[in-house]
């Protein structure tokens, strides 16, 4: 049995106001095996699209590499933009060594909320993956159960929207934070993205339109 722990704290500082939230980092990351082409540090896979969708939105000209620029880079967008990052993650049980959401067992998760109480000036979780199983909205859902917490709904369409009010430790001035569950950067969620009427009429449109492309033209709006 494999102990898949994630390897970076959350990256969150006091003026941020949008949280992005995942689940955890290929094993690799967990081990230190980084292979070329990996940063090493959040979202740092070689295979995933998360920096290139926002290389892409921003013309960051980033580097992708090993390196502590690379690091450096995508910290200073993130300081910029008033981004953090906490994936719900913290750690899991995997009988096989793979990135899967689905592979994963007895999950333990982060105090999320006890994140957002820390920081007040969040008001936008953005979930890299929605609500099927061991997904960062399917935890975020376990999760505020315990905390009495419930989803509304603003949006049903993808990216699915909804809105929720986070009590004060002193359980009063509630505020209302939006979660936006964006389809998962990865390319395990291609085949998601190609089921959606929505990609295939502007795949219909435009043969040239791809998975990646629908993926800038959905998480554009939101960062």
């Amino acid at each position: 049995m494999f102990l898949h722990t994630h390897p970076y704290e959350p990256f969150l500082f006091k003026e941020a106001t949008k949280l992005i939230v995942g689940t955890l980092p290929p094993p690799r990351f967990t081990s230190g095996d980084l292979v070329k082409g990996d940063i090493n540090f959040c979202y740092g896979s070689k295979n995933g699209q998360l920096w290139r969708i926002l290389d892409t939105i921003f013309e960051l000209n980033l580097v992708y590499e090993t390196s502590p620029l690379a690091v450096r880079q995508r910290k200073e967008f993130l300081w910029d933009r008033k981004i953090g990052i906490c994936d719900i993650v913290s750690s899991a049980e995997r009988t096989k060594i793979d990135a899967s959401d689905l592979g994963m067992q007895n999950v333990k998760l982060r105090n999320l909320i006890g994140y957002l109480q820390q920081y007040p000036k969040i008001d936008t979780l953005l979930f890299t993956g929605g609500n099927s199983k061991n997904g960062p909205e399917y935890f975020f859902r376990k999760l505020i159960k315990e905390h009495q917490i419930r989803l509304k709904v603003v949006s049903d369409i993808v990216p699915r929207i909804h809105e929720f009010q986070l009590p004060s430790e002193e359980k009063v001035n509630q505020r209302t934070i939006r979660t936006v569950s964006l389809t998962a950067p990865s390319g395990a969620a291609n085949r998601a993205v190609g089921s959606l009427d929505t990609y295939k009429a502007l795949k219909n449109k435009d043969s040239s339109f791809t998975t990646f492309d629908f993926r800038v033209m959905q998480y554009r709006p939101f960062f």
